[in-house]
């Protein structure tokens, strides 16, 4: 209400002056919650806050492979001692390598960017005298950079290629084999009004690859080494007003970096933000929400301003709570509205201040299929003498979340079993840049399966992701480290650890923490610290601090594939994130004597030596499979290690889809289905992988990408997909047969046939004869007919539920190719230059029936304002560069992805055209 006490003495005084003070109280009045906004538009013509793309107009320049870099480098580092390309994927990691430098480092001058997200004022870092780097012609406004390309963010320099092969490749199958090593400059313009005199100015970037270092007209602003992270650097000091500014970004990716690929490049958004000198602090406001129900909750909501001017300031601050539609569409007025605080806050420094509302009947966000993903938005307004100088919107869920050690996960009071993929960051053939609707078609693929949850592993992943599985209702497991002091790969996160591991883990933190996706943060993965006892349980000990000062709300997590229960490791984390060891590593007889990792199952002993904690398996499975590709005999075990003869091939570098090979240390999706059932305290798993991903090949380093993705690089479903769907979706009516039908060179030979469904039993038959019913038993999730005698013609299968009829499917022997058909995910694109429509061509025979092991070469075209953007076939011993209009099918599938120019309308039509077969067009609409 109205200040009684500004009024009283505002009718004391005379004319003007009466007149004045009143419009002030009614100034006042209109800033109450719900209205302020309102207001604040009718008194500035100005945004108080600007978030403007920084995406075009990049030049790049590359230093060549072999070619000598500049000596602006960040930091020294060791010479490679090993090859890491052999390493067992789960490897014991080994100690750091120290080396001094003997040259100037820029280190020091970009330490001081991580001082936000330090807590002692004493560990700061102070910026040394000097500017290096000033005299650097690439750092220059007068350099000419017409000769560099031009490039759009987000952008990943090596997904372009060429794919390295052989043994003795710069880079090797582990990191993809695409050229993502190196040393490049990106530079642009900045044209910085006059009107901006006064602002504070800002470059946040999303993710760039890495130990990024900015230069702003010759000055080193700042920098950034931890690829994966989000950040921000303060360009107000080093901008002219009124004119053109020089940006220069230099970015370093090092070989031997990471165990997959991980990119090169600015790989996600840059944006310029600018705001008031007084305003809300970088990722400033945190919503918490408490005291839960479908009747109530209780939102607090906590904002932090920072005051970059030279003088004191007071403010007000006031949020409204808006519902957000499925669309993301605010609704028009807010539900609630938390009260008016008042906040002093001291030129250069910051002040809290916290709020908090009750919000009758909430609408809860929850994981589909079962709740509903509802949104909030919080409308954060800071007020000064009636001026608005910051609007800032945070998007949040209310939920009641619960890591229960009997009954496993609870949200708002219901069991959910985490039915849950690992994701690394790349995006198939787009590579590590970040696209929307890329991610969002693998979510809508997980999802299809029946996946409700996403471990990003081992990372933090662009947080347009995270925007997507809030929207989209998956739960996630957020991630932020693979290594800490002790390192898997010579020149991974090991060398920067000890510098930046706590502004790496606060920023991470702060800026995903109110996304209601995100159930629990993972701070390692796999980590060498699980050797070092005491040692390693205090690195870890640290980290848990630092999660917990920044978010009190979540639990944490690490996943440990090597820490026993008796360990003190595993009693840091509040809750047990085990890697394949509730089913047990290596404990096959064959694998006695070995110098590897070897495991009993562990989830009874982890659950008798933790009683108070929940258990999930963070990684399963890591089973393998090319997809279409059937190879004899079969294993008659329900999980096998993968050899030459059982279920692998190492001239051709494929593994059997028979969905019954893994990796030594993992298992099938049979084992791990009934691991877990039998033991239901676990709360669910997270499968290795969702998707297959660039890099670490396993079993077969010559090829580029992975096999263990349940979806291929290209996001066509592998028979795997089905088994889980099977077990995921139990009131989904499916049945799925495998393999193919089409098998000239096995008539009268064994080939074994196997079925995944929903339903409890099944009939097989073969051209109308019945090969038999089979009923499955306890801890049974596929029917298998592994006596079936090859002969030419019709499979089909009959599911059963509880004695009904429940689901068919049918595989039949295919003719000879004779066209091309093409599909599109999506029809109708917007003309943004960054929508995308994926079309799937397939080798089909005169009755439509794919031709299940074609590999005719095709070729694309696009006719009007469609561009290609990639191909692909999802083939992980496919070289051929992804931006190529030409590509084999493999096991008859090929994808190519386009998308529309920017700025065009209407249509354009793609064909596929391969010798000796019809050819397919697709027309997509552009709106």
């Amino acid at each position: 209400m109205i200040d009684v006490f500004v009024l009283y003495n505002c009718v004391k005084m005379k004319s003007i002056q009466f007149f004045k003070c009143l419009s002030a109280c009614i100034l006042g009045w209109l800033m109450m919650p719900g209205l302020m906004a309102q207001a604040s538009s009718r008194h500035d013509e100005m945004p108080p806050r600007e978030r403007l793309s920084l995406n075009e107009g990049w030049k790049f320049f590359k230093y060549a492979s072999g070619q000598q870099s500049d000596a602006l480098i960040y930091d020294v580092r060791p010479e490679l001692q090993e090859n890491n390309e052999l390493r067992v994927a789960d490897a014991k990691p080994t100690e750091a390598v120290t080396v001094a430098a003997q040259q100037v480092v820029l280190k020091p001058w970009i330490l001081p960017s991580a001082n936000a997200f330090i807590n002692d004022p004493a560990k700061r870092h102070v910026r040394p005298a000097g500017t290096p780097g000033a005299d650097f012609p690439f750092v220059q406004a007068s350099f000419d950079d017409a000769a560099w390309r031009s490039v759009s963010l987000p952008h990943d320099w090596a997904i372009e290629g060429p794919f390295q092969t052989g043994w003795d490749s710069e880079v090797g199958g582990g990191m993809g084999r695409l050229p993502s090593n190196g040393v490049a400059w990106y530079r642009r313009n900045l044209d910085i009004p006059a009107s901006d005199k006064g602002k504070s100015i800002f470059l946040d970037v999303d993710g760039a690859m890495s130990h990024a270092m900015v230069w702003c007209n010759g000055t080193l602003v700042g920098g950034w080494p931890y690829g994966y992270n989000s950040w921000r650097l303060d360009l107000t000091p080093y901008l002219k007003l009124g004119a053109s500014n020089q940006l220069a970004i230099r970015v370093d990716n090092p070989n031997h970096s990471a165990r997959w690929y991980p990119g090169g490049g600015i790989y996600r958004n840059v944006w310029l933000v600018k705001t008031q000198p007084v305003h809300v602090a970088q990722w400033g406001t945190c919503v918490t929400t408490a005291q839960v129900s479908a009747a109530s909750a209780s939102v607090n909501v906590a904002v932090t301003i920072d005051n970059d001017s030279r003088s004191n300031a007071v403010v007000q601050v006031v949020t409204d709570i808006y519902e957000v539609d499925e669309a993301g569409h605010r609704a028009a007025k807010p539900v609630a509205s938390l009260p008016v605080q008042k906040a002093s806050v001291a030129s250069g420094k910051q002040a809290l201040v916290n709020g908090v509302v009750v919000l009758s009947k909430p609408r809860l966000w929850g994981p589909l299929p079962s709740q509903k993903p509802h949104l909030y938005l919080a409308v954060t307004s800071v007020m000064n003498k009636g001026r608005l100088l910051d609007a800032y919107e945070t998007r949040f869920g209310i939920r009641d979340v619960v890591c229960d050690p009997q009954n496993g996960l609870l949200v708002n009071g219901e069991r959910i079993a985490i039915k849950g993929v690992n994701q690394h960051h790349d995006l198939g053939a787009l590579g590590a840049a970040f696209n929307v609707r890329a991610a969002q078609r693998q979510l809508e693929i997980l999802r299809e399966m029946g996946c409700n949850a996403i471990r990003m592993s081992h990372n933090p992943p662009a947080p347009e992701l995270l925007e997507l599985t809030d929207r989209m209702g998956f739960l996630v497991v957020n991630e932020i480290f693979d290594s800490w002091e002790r390192k898997k790969t010579a020149h991974d996160f090991h060398l920067i650890f000890a510098d930046w591991s706590e502004a790496d883990t606060r920023a991470f933190i702060r800026r995903d923490r109110n996304c209601p996706s995100v159930i629990m943060w993972s701070f390692g993965n796999e980590v060498g610290e699980q050797y070092t006892d005491e040692a390693g349980a205090a690195v870890a000990q640290r980290l848990y601090d630092f999660v917990k000062e920044e978010d009190p709300t979540r639990p944490t997590t690490l996943a440990m594939n090597f820490a026993k229960p008796h360990m003190p490791l595993p009693a840091v984390p509040d809750v047990i994130g085990l890697n394949y060891q509730g089913e047990g590593i290596r404990w096959e007889p064959e694998f006695e004597g070995t110098d590897r990792i070897r495991t009993a199952p562990q989830y009874d002993a982890f659950h008798a030596r933790n009683p108070n904690k929940m258990i999930y398996s963070s990684e399963t499975a890591s089973a393998f499979s090319s997809r279409g590709v059937y190879l004899f005999p079969v294993t008659p075990a329900i999980s096998s290690p993968t050899r030459d003869g059982r279920g692998g091939d190492s001239k051709t570098c494929q593994v059997s889809a028979y969905e019954l090979y893994a990796v030594d240390f993992g298992s099938s999706a049979d084992k791990v289905f009934g691991s877990i059932e039998r033991h239901p305290f676990v709360a669910g798993e997270f499968v290795w992988t969702g998707w297959d991903y660039l890099g670490e090949p396993t079993p077969y380093y010559e090829a580029r990408s992975s096999y263990t993705g349940i979806i291929d690089l290209a996001g066509f479903k592998k028979d795997r997909f089905y088994l889980y769907q099977s077990h995921w979706r139990p009131e989904l009516p499916m049945a799925h047969i495998l393999p193919h039908w089409t098998w000239p060179e096995r008539v009268g030979q064994v080939t074994p046939v196997h079925v995944f469904t929903s339903g409890d039993e099944a009939e097989l038959f073969l051209n109308g004869q019945s090969l038999g019913r089979k009923m499955k038993h306890p801890y049974e999730y596929r029917l298998r007919w592994d006596e079936v005698v090859y002969a030419p013609g019709e499979l089909k299968v009959v599911a059963y539920k509880k004695g009904q009829p429940w689901a068919e499917d049918i595989v039949e022997t295919a003719g000879e190719a004779v066209t091309l058909k093409a599909d599109a995910d999506r029809e109708v694109i917007a003309a943004d230059g960054k929508d995308l429509s994926f079309i799937t061509i397939q080798v089909v025979d005169a009755q439509g029936r794919m031709v299940p092991r074609a590999n005719h070469n095709i070729t694309f075209s696009v006719d009007g304002a469609g561009e290609i953007v990639a191909t692909d076939n999802g083939d992980a011993t496919d070289m051929t560069a992804f931006p190529s209009h030409e590509r084999k099918t493999f096991n008859g599938m090929a994808l190519v992805i386009v998308k529309a120019k920017a700025g065009s309308s209407g249509a354009f039509t793609v064909k596929a055209v391969a010798e000796g077969l019809e050819s397919s067009f697709v027309s997509v609409r552009v709106q």
